[in-house]
C-alpha cells in the first residue's frame, strides 16, 4: 500500500549506462558495448540511449556509435535513442535508425559556452532545424537541460531560467525535457521548487529528472519529484559515469537504486532489477571497478 503523495502509478526508467555512463569511463571495446545493451534490453526496460553522435574529437568514447547501433540485436520493445547535437550528428544518427533522438543545452549561460561553446540562446537555433527534419521523419526529440539546480561556473540556476528554457524547448517541438542536476548539489526543497515553477509551463507529464549523486542526494531528490508526479527518470546501470566536477565522486544515480526506490515505493518500472544488476557487475568486470550502486553491492554479497 502507497503513502499518502502523488506517486505516478507507472515509472519509466531511460537507461543512460552505454551513453551517458560510459562516455565519461575509459575507452570500452565496442563488442562490449553491445553485450551491455542487449542485455538491458532483455531486463524489462523499455528505453535506451545507446550512444551520442558528437564529434569524436571531444568524446572518443562515443566514436563507435553507429558501428553499435548497426550491429547489435534490437528488441521491438524497446527504444533505441541517441545524442545528436547539430544536423550532422542527426543525419548520421538516421542512418544507424535510432527510434529517437535527444538534443541538449543548458539552464545556465556558463556551461552552455563551456560544454558546446555556444550561448543558450545559439543552442536553441541549432535546435531549429533538427526538430524540422525529425519532425517530417515522424522521429521524437528529447531535450535535455543541464544545471538546471547550479552550475559550476555561475553559481545557483534560478528556477525561473531553468522555467524559461524548459519552455522554449517545449515549445520547439521536444515531447519530453528532461532536467539535469548535473553536478549533483540539488536538494529536495530546491527540486521542488525547482520543478513547481517548471510545471506551470511545461505538463508535468512531459517532464523527467536526471539527477546526479555527486552530493549523495539523487535519491532524496528523485523521491521528491516522484511525490509530484513525474514519472520519468534517467539513471544509469551500476551507477556508470563518474562526474567530472568532483574527482572521485559518484555521478550518475544507479539503475538499479533508482528501480529499489521505486519497488519500495509500490510503483511499477516492469523492469526486473537482478538482471539490471548482473548487467551491471559484466560491464564493470571489463572496466576492472565494482559497481557504485549500493543496491547492486547488496544484491551481489
Amino acid at each position: 500500500m502507497k503513502i499518502a503523495a502523488n506517486y505516478p502509478d507507472k515509472v519509466t526508467i531511460v537507461e543512460m549506462g552505454a551513453r551517458d555512463g560510459l562516455q565519461n569511463e575509459r575507452v570500452v571495446a565496442t563488442n562490449a558495448k553491445i553485450t551491455l545493451i542487449e542485455q538491458l534490453s532483455e531486463t524489462g526496460l523499455s528505453h535506451i540511449e545507446a550512444g551520442s553522435f558528437v564529434s569524436p574529437k571531444w568524446v572518443p568514447q562515443m566514436a563507435d556509435s553507429k558501428a553499435i547501433l548497426e550491429r547489435m540485436i534490437r528488441n521491438p520493445n524497446v527504444i533505441y535513442s541517441a545524442l545528436t547535437p547539430n544536423l550532422k550528428g542527426f543525419d548520421n544518427a538516421m542512418e544507424a535508425g535510432v527510434d529517437q533522438v535527444a538534443i541538449f543545452s543548458s539552464a545556465s549561460e556558463g556551461f552552455c559556452k563551456k560544454n558546446i561553446n555556444c550561448s543558450i540562446a545559439e543552442s536553441i537555433e541549432r535546435f531549429v532545424p533538427i526538430l524540422e527534419q525529425a519532425k517530417q521523419k515522424n522521429i521524437r526529440v528529447r531535450g535535455y537541460l543541464s544545471c538546471v539546480v547550479d552550475c559550476p561556473y555561475d553559481g545557483p540556476t534560478s528556477p525561473q531560467q531553468v522555467a524559461a528554457i524548459a519552455k522554449e524547448l517545449f515549445e520547439l517541438g521536444c515531447y519530453e525535457i528532461s532536467l539535469g542536476d548535473t553536478i549533483g548539489t540539488g536538494t529536495p526543497t530546491r527540486i521542488a521548487n525547482m520543478i513547481e515553477l517548471v510545471a506551470q509551463h511545461v505538463p508535468i507529464a512531459n517532464l523527467a529528472v536526471h539527477f546526479h549523486d555527486t552530493w549523495g542526494q539523487a535519491l532524496a531528490n528523485i523521491h521528491q519529484a516522484l511525490s509530484m508526479g513525474i514519472s520519468v527518470v534517467d539513471s544509469s546501470v551500476a551507477g556508470l559515469g563518474g562526474c567530472p566536477y568532483a574527482n572521485g565522486a559518484s555521478g550518475n544515480v544507479a539503475t538499479e537504486d533508482v528501480l529499489y526506490l521505486c519497488q519500495g515505493l509500490g510503483i511499477e518500472t516492469g523492469v526486473d532489477l537482478e538482471k539490471v544488476a548482473q548487467a551491471g557487475w559484466a560491464i564493470c568486470r571489463n572496466l576492472n571497478k565494482r559497481p557504485s550502486s549500493k543496491v547492486s553491492l547488496a544484491l551481489m554479497s
